[in-house]
């Protein structure tokens, strides 16, 4: 009798643990994100190619930019040149400003050969496995894509592929953060 106790006790947590699952999974919107505007952003650490490590949490008090990106992409390199120009060389000696790009998946020496082929200076991490882009938009989504994260810790906006428009209206957007 005890075992059938103990063997319904068991059943009953695994079918619980099942549902706890499932109730914790978050359905992606239309371009692959499963965060959305107004959510804390995930916390992470990342390496840069410099060596340091940056931790996502620790820059509370900034505005901060992430861009994801990987050498392959094209609409990366045709974004980043932008990204560079209009954000980080107006922003970059704001203390209150922190812009980082994301590489997804790529080793250390290339992703020095894509900053250099692309003339970008600002920051750029590793991601291996793409466990940060996971964390933000559904593993196999596609990758260029920016989350602007206000000094609280808040997503206040998300960008996917380059449009100019969307663009301009990030580029105000960290403008009135930062005023």
């Amino acid at each position: 009798m005890k075992k059938w106790i103990m063997m319904a006790a068991l059943l009953g947590c695994l079918f619980a643990g099942v549902s706890t699952v499932e109730a914790q999974e978050v359905t992606p919107d239309e371009v692959g994100y499963i965060v959305k505007v107004g959510d804390e952003a995930p916390d992470f650490e990342m390496t840069l190619t410099d060596g340091q490590k940056v931790k996502l949490s620790s820059l509370r008090g900034k505005v901060v930019m992430l861009q994801f990106t990987a050498s392959w992409c094209g609409v990366c390199r045709k974004e980043m040149p932008f990204i560079e120009k209009d954000i980080w060389q107006k922003h970059k000696d704001n203390a209150s400003f922190a812009l980082y790009g994301v590489d997804r998946d790529e080793p250390l020496e290339k992703v020095k050969a894509f900053a250099k082929q692309t003339k970008v200076t600002y920051p750029l991490g590793l991601d291996p496995g793409a466990d940060i882009f996971a964390k933000y938009a559904v593993r196999n989504a596609g990758i260029i894509r920016n989350v602007l994260i206000d000094k609280t810790g808040k997503i206040v906006m998300m960008t996917r592929l380059y449009n100019e428009e969307e663009f301009s209206a990030l580029c105000k957007k960290i403008d009135e953060l930062l005023k």
